[in-house]
């Protein structure tokens, strides 16, 4: 029962009208976003953060997290109608989604899709609810030499397991922790990096970074990249899946949901990761693997399923150690921190409202985005008729206007603008920016964390491996950091000894 309470208090402030209405908006706009193909819920996060300056921490988070998780969903129209992925975890679901739709069975990919999506993110929300608090509870024992680990090992997996070059998100990662370093030295007060500048003296701060990088980074890429127009298909029937495609694709759901459950837990994963594993599991187990790529309802289930599920669930290493697991969690944690919420194993103990207020809004959200998906379909593509030329000028203006109202400084104006020329360059030569992010978001916990350590062991480094838990954390930082290595000396190994094998080969035929 001493569990029960706390869940069940959080029903209660979901169900606030405040926080209901805040709900229902942050899906909707996560429905919207996903259907616009570039901006993505990060940006659109990055771009509201100054919105939620003026409501309570718990109804900021949840509308935030309804974004997150309603992208999702948005994501999938687009892939099937238009084959025009919405969201980057919807890219896979094109694949079968769109030729399922060219057979006359759009409403019937997007039912699976939208049936799924349910399953795979209530699943999740069923895990978070149990499994989140052991996790806090475990890392109640953490102290400065454990986070410095986690800090370590989270940025380097985020780095190495993103998408694109290795040694450019190592780059973006090692920019974002240099410009976690301006400002005043939290130990001496010295100054770093500021050039003279007052408004550096207090470092630069999260919002800026994050609406110029995701916000008008993405507005300005998008703007260049976006050319094609898309034409919707004819009208979307049988929305409700047959029992043969029900019971093709049921499988791949509760493969899904396990598969995206675990993947968004591991710091680097996430959504799309999720679906691009689970469409790759789903072919590799298929009787006729030959039916994938032309309808195959398995291939729409499972990766729509799975993508809910670990965006669900990479909300417990956020809530739970304090860690995000990937870059639109890093905004929301600087969202919580800006909010004066500072998440951790302390968070479940100390402010249980918002935690449980969190967890909960999740089981409200998915029902609202299963009942709206469907029959708001049409609604929702013709947004895409709305041209890129008119939206993007409009959402850049709402991006200064809000980075303006912050503190009323110019100054935060300026650092949009840079941050958002970085951000595009970054995307035109092929830097993630997540790394970038998450890396200057656990700088500071990194760096406090780390000189408290070497404070506490008289400067002696070996002492983090005389605790269990940091020594263990850093071993797997140091395998991670090995492998790639020993992955590429493997296959070179491979590569120079094949042509030795082959006259041989030859010679015996």
């Amino acid at each position: 029962m001493d569990f029960l309470n706390p869940v069940i208090n959080g029903f209660a402030v979901v169900l606030e009208p405040t926080n209901l209405l805040y709900c229902l908006l942050g899906v909707v706009i996560g429905m919207l976003i996903g259907v616009l193909p570039g901006l993505g819920p990060a940006a659109t996060i990055a771009i509201l953060l100054p919105l939620t300056y003026n409501v309570e921490p718990v109804t900021a988070i949840i509308m935030l997290a309804g974004i997150f998780y309603g992208a999702q969903y948005g994501g999938t129209i687009t892939s099937v109608l238009l084959r025009l992925p919405g969201e980057a975890s919807s890219v896979v679901t094109v694949f079968d989604g769109y030729q399922m739709a060219k057979q006359g069975k759009a409403g019937t990919a997007l039912g699976l899709a939208s049936i799924g999506s349910f399953i795979g993110g209530t699943a999740a929300i069923i895990g978070l609810t149990f499994l989140a608090p052991l996790v806090a509870s475990f890392a109640l024992d953490f102290g400065a030499p454990e986070y410095t680990a986690l800090a370590m090992l989270g940025i380097l997996l985020v780095a190495t397991i993103s998408s694109g070059s290795k040694a450019k998100a190592l780059i973006a990662a090692a920019l974002g922790l240099l410009l976690a370093t301006v400002g005043r030295d939290i130990f001496t007060g010295e100054s770093r990096f500021t050039f003279g500048s007052l408004q550096l003296a207090d470092g630069i701060d999260f919002v800026p970074i994050a609406m110029g990088i995701f916000g008008l980074g993405e507005i300005l890429y998008n703007l260049e990249e976006r050319h094609r127009a898309a034409k919707a298909p004819s009208k979307v029937t049988n929305v409700w899946p047959s029992r043969q495609d029900l019971k093709q694709a049921s499988g791949a759901i509760g493969r899904g949901s396990v598969l995206g459950f675990f993947l968004g837990i591991l710091p680097g994963g996430g959504a799309t990761i999720a679906s691009m594993a689970s469409y790759a599991m789903e072919k590799k187990r298929a009787k006729q693997p030959e039916r994938f790529g032309k309808g195959a309802p398995e291939g729409v289930a499972g990766p729509e399923t799975a993508n809910n599920a670990a965006a669900t669930s990479s909300f417990i290493p956020l809530l739970t150690l304090g860690i995000p697991a990937n870059a639109t969690m890093a905004l929301m944690f600087g969202a919580l921190l800006i909010q004066g919420v500072t998440p951790g194993p302390q968070l479940v103990e100390q402010n249980p409202e918002l935690f449980w207020g969190v967890v909960n809004s999740m089981y409200i959200g998915n029902i609202l985005l299963l009942i709206m998906s469907l029959p708001l379909v049409g609604i929702f593509v013709k947004i895409l008729r709305v041209r890129a030329a008119i939206l993007a000028p409009v959402t850049a203006l709402i991006t200064l206007l809000g980075a303006y109202t912050i503190n009323n400084s110019m100054f935060d104006v300026t650092l949009v603008v840079v941050f958002g020329i970085v951000g595009y360059l970054m995307k035109k030569f092929g830097f993630e920016p997540g790394p970038l992010v998450l890396a200057f978001v656990l700088g500071e916990l990194l760096e406090s964390s780390m000189r408290r350590s070497l404070l506490v062991f008289g400067g002696d480094p070996m002492g983090f491996f005389g605790r269990p838990i940091s020594a263990t954390l850093l071993l797997v930082f140091v395998l991670v950091a090995v492998l790639p290595a020993i992955r590429g000396a493997i296959a070179k190994r491979k590569s120079l000894a094949t042509p030795a094998v082959m006259p041989e080969i030859k010679e015996k035929v």
